[in-house]
């Protein structure tokens, strides 16, 4: 059911040009390696753990820059890297002159490593990029990549600030580009994509899609719930290999997912230790498996969770995941043949999962209705002037109780429809203009 799904998405995503049709399969993924007791060792080349910091501290700006080719190096730092809590820590104890030194001499490392600050990660990770673009002996594929995440942070004046927040070139390239300021935002959303999705195809559509979600979240202000911080931020987080026709029946890839995906919010509350923000997760078919997988793991916990046409997971019920169990929302699409498939097993909007399901089929024909339309098929959800781009701005700041008629699921904790409220829907100006 879900490859005949996926081979009609991959149909239609052309046609609206959401995927480049690559020349050749993807490169596997690279594996997770499995997180060992660190070793006392100060060749970072084979050091775990606060050895691995710690030699990278020691390392002389020559061995540091030929770290930067060295596979090793980067399987760790980028692969299977110290927990936060230890960079974090890490990362404090330095001086001013250790930290220059390895920004200046191993950006990729740097750049890449959960725990160490957003504004330090960015200079790094966007000097590793222009390095990358004026390598001429790049492969084209690489090139191409590194050309899409430059694109992907151009700004006009009186945008938001942009964070180059992950930049891994290998096995076909992972990204994470910040819209809104994560020092200091209030809400911070992070946006998990589903299958197709690479960073050379879809990086720069994903990041606008990021900003459209800011744009949206940003008009409801005077609605949010209070949290720490003042703000708001969006990660388009294309942080893992999302799969294609030839993998997307397996788990593995959700599962390497939700492991980075567990060090990136890691990452975010040891830089917001004292002051973390409301945390909300928004995934989109595949990506809402690999979020179901890391916020049931045990490792990961967040305010509020969206899934738009979700195949499903091995998780049960909503009491498995650690968000708040009337935070969790489901979403499915009229002519969306992922939602609701159950293809990796529980389907979440079913009945006996537990979430709050969001009314995104049916047509009433009231002001809240004509203001904003019902998205269509798979691919739909985010799009500006869309009802599910709305719900998913309101549960983001703290507000889903303001969601127009989503039910408890069947069997959950509480069905029928949530008490409507005189502000549910808020009527602004560019609600009443065309969009396209």
């Amino acid at each position: 059911m879900l490859l005949v799904a996926a081979a009609l998405l991959t149909v239609s995503m052309h046609s609206l040009r959401v995927v480049e049709t690559p020349d050749a399969l993807q490169p596997a993924p690279v594996a997770e390696a499995v997180h060992a007791p660190a070793v006392r060792d100060p060749d970072p080349a084979v050091a775990r753990g606060r050895a691995f910091l710690d030699g990278l501290a020691d390392a002389t700006p020559v061995a540091l820059h030929s770290m930067q080719d060295d596979a090793r190096v980067l399987a760790t730092a980028l692969d299977d890297p110290p927990d936060a809590v230890e960079v974090g820590s890490w990362w404090s104890a330095l001086d001013d002159r250790e930290r220059a030194v390895l920004e200046r001499n191993a950006p990729v490392v740097v750049g890449n490593l959960d725990g160490v600050p957003y504004a330090v990660r960015d200079r790094a990770n966007r000097a590793a990029l222009a390095a990358g673009l004026a390598d001429t002996s790049e492969a084209h594929p690489v090139t191409a990549m590194y050309g899409q995440v430059r694109t992907s942070l151009e700004q006009q004046p009186g945008d938001p600030v942009k964070t180059l927040v992950t930049l891994d070139p290998r096995a076909g390239g992972r990204a994470a580009v910040a819209i809104g300021d994560l020092d200091t935002a209030s809400d911070v959303t992070m946006i998990v994509p589903g299958m197709f999705f690479t960073v050379t195809g879809q990086l720069v559509d994903f990041t606008a899609t990021a900003g459209d979600l800011y744009r949206e979240q940003a008009t409801l202000a005077p609605v949010a719930a209070p949290a720490p911080g003042s703000g708001i931020a969006v990660v388009a987080w294309m942080g893992y290999q999302t799969p294609n026709l030839s993998n997307v029946l397996s788990l593995d890839l959700a599962h390497t997912g939700a492991r980075r995906l567990e060090r990136a919010v890691a990452g975010l509350r040891e830089v917001r230790s004292g002051r973390e923000p409301r945390l909300g997760v928004i995934a989109h078919s595949y990506g809402s498996t690999t979020a179901l997988l890391a916020l049931s793991s045990g490792r990961m916990h967040a305010d509020s969770l969206t899934l738009l046409g979700s195949p499903g997971s091995r998780v049960a019920t909503v009491g498995q995941l650690a968000v708040p169990d009337d935070q969790v929302f489901v979403g499915g699409a009229h002519g969306d043949p992922v939602a609701g498939s159950g293809y990796f097993g529980v389907d979440p909007g079913g009945s006996g999962f537990g979430a709050r399901l969001l009314d995104l089929t049916s047509t009433d024909g009231s002001a809240a209705g004509a203001l904003f339309r019902r998205p269509q098929g798979h691919n739909d959800y985010l799009k500006p002037g869309t009802a599910s781009l709305h719900d998913a701005a309101l549960i983001a700041v703290g507000r889903g109780d303001l969601v127009r008629d989503a039910r408890h699921g069947g069997g959950g904790r509480g069905d029928g429809l949530v008490p409507a409220s005189p502000d549910m829907y808020l009527v602004r100006p560019q609600d009443l203009q065309p969009r396209e």
